[in-house]
């Protein structure tokens, strides 16, 4: 996982988060509405995060991934569940570590089969995949090899959802006085190890799409959810190709929200409701122990409201990291209904 900072104005929450200039006359009322943040991070003990979620009407998609110890991150879904039942799902993961090893399979296979009989819905694949990882010749690891196909194979069989975060926004392979988003020269310049522009060894961005789409021919009847807006967040029309491509494919809005506010509005407006099935509000938001949970749960609720507010109004407003002003785009409210709460029941059933 990677969190874009989008600006200073995210951490003081001293500094308002928006400014409304205008408001439209259809009112949606933000708790009436029972809503799905489709990935999330809890890496803590405390109940501060799903108490805000229930007083804003979410429920959540609690993500565990190959970054951190997954088995802790399964002891804190347990802590979470004798708090906050019925709060939340949460997808598994598997360590790749250990992929050259002849019984690598195996293992993994019954780790996943100990998830699902857990409760896990779905299983995550993070970006070390094709980015990070390389096998003991030195060559990458992409989410195409053949080692991977008994894997979802099984997450098939299984019904539950395959869902991953491969490669990085277009903005990653390119310089930073050319990325189109003011929050992603923010992250990259400081955080040069991820910047791609200075790595040219490391495999490109058309490399981690063509690898995406390569799993998804082999995998047809696998349901798919691409976090991040499936890292095609610089084009709906590219995106959309995809969509159409891959029947059972969707992809999560995580981190990516204010990577749409740069495009044309009429066009992304357009593309919600064309792909109004396929599309699953989600933040990316995370806690961790040595987080302060008020700060957080502040934070949290004002993220929503600022998103809320640009999905559900046509409001003008300043969103911290974009220079210019931005227009909500007024959805019709059978859109936001699927957006905020149908799709992710469809694309992760369970929840």
């Amino acid at each position: 996982m990677h969190t874009k900072i989008k600006s200073p104005a995210l951490i003081a929450l001293s500094i308002p988060l928006m400014i409304l200039i205008g408001c439209t006359k259809q009112e949606l009322e933000f708790t009436s509405l029972e809503k799905v943040d489709a990935h999330v991070h809890i890496r803590y003990s405390g109940p501060e995060f799903l108490e805000q979620a229930a007083q804003d009407n979410f429920k959540v998609v609690a993500v565990i991934l190959d970054h951190y110890d997954i088995d802790a991150q399964h002891a804190y879904i347990d802590q979470q569940r004798d708090a906050h039942p019925g709060r939340f799902v949460y997808t598994t993961a598997f360590p790749i570590a250990g992929w050259d090893e002849p019984d690598w399979e195996a293992r993994t296979l019954a780790r996943l089969q100990k998830a699902f009989e857990g409760g896990a819905i779905a299983v995550k694949i993070w970006k070390n995949v094709g980015m990070e990882f390389k096998d003991k010749d030195g060559k990458f690891v992409t989410i195409d090899h053949p080692k991977f196909d008994p894997i979802i194979d099984y997450i098939q069989s299984q019904g539950r959802t395959l869902t991953a975060h491969l490669g990085e926004p277009r903005d990653c392979w390119l310089p930073l006085d050319e990325m189109l988003g003011t929050s992603n020269r923010n992250y990259y310049a400081g955080h040069p190890e991820y910047h791609m522009y200075q790595h040219p060894e490391y495999l490109s961005y058309e490399e981690q799409i063509a690898a995406m789409e390569r799993m998804l021919e082999k995998h047809p009847n696998v349901r798919y959810v691409g976090c991040h807006l499936a890292s095609i967040e610089w084009s709906v029309q590219e995106l959309a190709k995809r969509l159409d491509k891959f029947p059972n494919m969707a992809v999560d809005l995580a981190e990516r929200i204010d990577d749409l506010q740069l495009l044309d509005r009429d066009e992304v407006r357009q593309f919600f409701i064309d792909y109004q099935d396929r599309l699953l509000y989600a933040t990316d938001f995370g806690i961790d122990e040595e987080d302060d949970p008020a700060a957080i749960a502040q934070e949290l609720h004002d993220t929503w409201m600022l998103d809320w507010t640009w999905f559900a109004t046509d409001s003008v407003m300043t969103i911290p990291g974009i220079d210019q002003p931005v227009q909500g785009l007024d959805l019709p409210r059978e859109v936001i209904q699927k957006v905020y709460a149908s799709n992710a029941s469809r694309w992760y059933p369970g929840l």
